[in-house]
């Protein structure tokens, strides 16, 4: 049942990063709160700059109530499906150093570090994760109640694969397609940048 989708890679690189991909199709079903509390221990040990750790995550399950739906409530039309997933999150990274005050330019890399620990951890525990950024980001912080001084990453739903046969056709589609990355040289320089 488990949706498999290896990355096509041109070179052998570590299991875990040829497993992790972002299905569509998502049950509804619990998640045990080993398994999210495992999910977070991942992102606890992602590498940051000064060892900040300056990522927060705000998550609410299918049974939490009114705490799940100002989640839900920021998703823009196109990532409705996400409503599916028992696990949404929402990452936060904090723009100032704690020690200092001073901006924090490194935030954002260092909660993308974390939150990447969290997608390559899921599969070890049968679930699945799909990363959006599809989200109404500057009303969040208000709608969520976060502070001054945090700004959102992404949201995530996580949680146990579905049927495809649940999905709608567009869906489907999305599912289904080839998994494409942009060729290394198109992305990597050595020594200086092209011309």
């Amino acid at each position: 049942m488990y949706p498999k989708k290896p990355a096509p890679t041109q070179l052998p690189i570590l299991a875990p990063i040829i497993e992790r991909w972002s299905p569509l199709a998502f049950s509804p079903k619990k998640v045990e709160q080993e398994k999210i509390d495992i999910l977070f221990e991942a992102a606890r040990w992602a590498p940051s700059s000064f060892n900040e750790q300056p990522w927060r995550y705000l998550y609410a399950t299918r049974d939490d109530g009114d705490d799940r739906i100002r989640l839900e409530s920021l998703l823009v039309q196109g990532n409705k499906w996400a409503k599916e997933a028992y696990i949404l999150m929402i990452s936060y990274t904090k723009e100032t150093f704690a020690q200092n005050g001073k901006e924090n330019a490194h935030a954002l890399h260092d909660l993308g570090c974390a939150t990447g620990f969290i997608a390559l951890q899921l599969p070890s525990l049968g679930l699945i994760g799909h990363q959006m950024a599809g989200f109404l980001r500057d009303a969040s912080n208000k709608i969520l109640g976060v502070p001054v001084g945090f700004i959102p990453g992404s949201m995530m739903a996580i949680g146990y694969p579905a049927d495809l046969a649940l999905l709608p056709e567009e869906l489907l589609a999305r599912q289904n397609a080839p998994r494409e990355r942009m060729p290394r040289r198109e992305f990597v320089f050595r020594g200086k940048w092209p011309s």
